[in-house]
């Protein structure tokens, strides 16, 4: 290709990808819903954006440092100490044994189906037992399933990506061996494998330990930092052997999120949430657009039937044998076989083995790429379209009533915890002294689990269910600069405000999201609190007035369970049938 085509084809796909997810979003749709279609026709109509013409043999290496990225991200929202009970026990399970059910059933439908040959079957039904988080984790978003089955389903997307690229590497080397392995040596060879993506993931973190924490690069450097570290142990493992950098990404991750040797290591979830979401669109314009129409001619209906065995046979079977003797119910275990949608790593590993089986003449591989592509359309478009209904039905949706998180321990805090929780709220409060903790506790308030930043930002908030955070610690200074740090995350977040004779630093300074009226700040709650003003749940009537003289609204809670906090510029108004959460005599 000319200069002047690759140039035209790098940017025809960056456009695309970026104008496919801005779209999609418009649409409140998954992204791959609108990516795939996009780049096969996009691929379809312009030769310039073929992968394989633009950056030859250097594509299948560039997609997989592209997806040890992702995964590494995906390690960076993942906290061990969620991954614990029955969630553990059904996340192993499906590893080992939903693998090992759909990889077999897998390759058994796909070779009458398709007419391959034993090998190529084999193959795609290994190519096939692969997630994702970057398939489940915006499904999710859309449903919002009850915290349980999102941490067990983001585990296991997590997790089986890097497992499925290791399995595919092995099978593809028994595949075309001149010798046929026996179960054992398949076994060592797997064995080694993981070991090595263990030992690339290990030096990945000394390395990242010596970079953040002796270094201390700071926040920008440390990033990149970081970036360099996964792409250079990924391609280190992978030069090795083949796809054991996956592993060793998701180690990286997975220590630098919840070692206590990185506990004040700044890590800028932003920057890699954004990396991750254009590296997405950018590989699956390309790998669909290296679909031709061609190939497709006698696949898709045969596909489509692979597909249809593995979501209404295969999966639930998985699920079901992977939840046994769980405390899940009955619609938690049906929702698990209705979520297993395929994603990039299936894809990439596709693209990357079908060509060579092909090459080496082995009956039925050119229908991998085009079969698997089918296959991830089928699935992400069903589940997308499907998922929120089925959970409706299953009632395995997260409520929609606000579940806040009141951050702090003092009396006139526990007082309000309690009054939000008579009005039907679901509480959480969090406190950072011991004492402040054990007191609670014995008012029985539910704590949030684990450090405040985990539990109130990014995934974890989305696995708490919190909609809101408000500070209300006794350190003016703490709440305003926790509320610049924690703003912009998946929850509302407010802080109480400082009185005007403060000595903080930068509390009397810093505006937004500050709660109650003006002159009611928390040095003012707490002297008054002290005398014996009390914080109750008025439900509101019919009869005037709704809110009894001398007393304060600090909250609204509507009838739906939305909570309305009381800030200086717009005070909620109590309608009848709300409950105003109230301070006073």
């Amino acid at each position: 290709m000319t200069t002047e085509q690759v140039l035209v084809g790098v940017g025809l796909t960056v456009v695309l990808a970026v104008g496919s997810q801005v779209l999609a979003a418009c649409m409140r749709l998954p992204a791959l819903i609108v990516l795939l279609p996009v780049g096969f026709t996009a691929g379809a109509l312009v030769d310039e954006l073929n992968p394989q013409r633009i950056l030859g043999p250097a594509f299948s290496p560039l997609v997989s440092l592209a997806v040890a990225v992702i995964l590494y991200d995906a390690g960076l929202g993942l906290d061990l100490s969620r991954l614990a009970g029955h969630v553990r026990r059904v996340v192993v399970r499906l590893i080992w044994m939903g693998v090992l059910i759909t990889g077999a059933a897998g390759a058994l439908a796909a070779k009458p189906l398709l007419g391959m040959d034993w090998r190529a079957a084999l193959m795609l039904g290994t190519i096939l037992v692969v997630s994702g988080p970057t398939v489940v984790g915006p499904l999710l978003g859309f449903v919002r399933p009850t915290a349980k089955l999102q941490e067990i389903l983001v585990w296991e997307g997590s997790l089986i990506d890097p497992v499925g690229g290791i399995l595919g590497a092995v099978v593809f080397h028994f595949v075309v061996s001149d010798t046929h392995r026996h179960f054992g040596s398949g076994v060592a060879l797997f064995s080694g494998s993981v070991g090595v993506g263990l030992l690339g993931g290990a030096a990945g973190v000394a390395v990242l330990w010596l970079l953040l924490r002796l270094l201390d690069l700071g926040e920008v450097l440390g990033t990149t930092a970081q970036l360099a570290v996964v792409i250079g142990v990924s391609a280190g493992c992978d030069a090795f052997r083949d796809d054991t950098g996956l592993i060793a990404a998701v180690v990286m991750g997975l220590a630098v999120a919840n070692s206590r040797g990185f506990d004040d290591v700044s890590v800028r979830r932003p920057f890699f949430e954004t990396l991750v979401s254009l590296i997405l669109g950018l590989l699956f314009i390309s790998i669909s657009a290296s679909v031709t129409p061609a190939s497709m001619q006698h696949v898709a209906l045969p596909a489509l039937a692979l597909a249809g065995v593995l979501v209404l046979a295969v999966r639930p079977l998985a699920a079901w044998v992977s939840s046994l003797g769980t405390d899940l119910t009955r619609g938690e275990r049906a929702f698990v076989g209705w979520m297993a949608p395929r994603g990039i790593v299936a894809a990439a590993t596709a693209s990357t083995f079908s060509a060579e089986l092909d090459a080496k003449g082995i009956g039925g591989a050119a229908k991998i790429l085009p079969a698997t592509f089918i296959v991830i359309v089928a699935t992400v478009t069903l589940y997308g379209l499907t998922a929120g209904p089925v959970a409706r039905r299953l009632q395995v949706v997260r409520s929609s009533r606000s579940r806040p998180l009141l951050v702090g321990g003092e009396p006139w805090v526990a007082d309000l915890a309690r009054a939000l929780a008579s009005a039907g709220l679901d509480v959480l409060v969090w406190a950072g002294t011991e004492e402040e903790r054990d007191a609670l506790h014995r008012a029985g308030i539910a704590l949030a689990p684990g450090e405040l930043l985990a539990a109130a930002t990014g995934e974890g908030a989305e696995l708490s269910g919190i909609t809101d955070v408000f500070l209300l610690t006794a350190q003016d200074d703490f709440n305003a600069l926790a509320a610049a740090i924690l703003g912009g995350g998946e929850a509302a977040v407010h802080r109480v405000g400082a009185g005007r004779d403060t000595i903080g630093v930068v509390a009397p300074f810093l505006g937004g999201g500050v709660l109650f009226r003006p002159g009611l700040s928390r040095g003012v709650l707490a002297h008054r609190h002290d005398a014996g003003a009390r914080v109750v749940a008025h439900p509101v009537t019919g009869r005037p007035p709704a809110v009894p003289p001398g007393w304060d609204v600090l909250f609204v809670v509507r009838p739906d369970g939305t909570l309305l906090p009381a800030t200086p510029s717009t005070p909620p108004a109590p309608s009848p049938g709300d409950v105003a959460i109230l301070f006073g005599p």
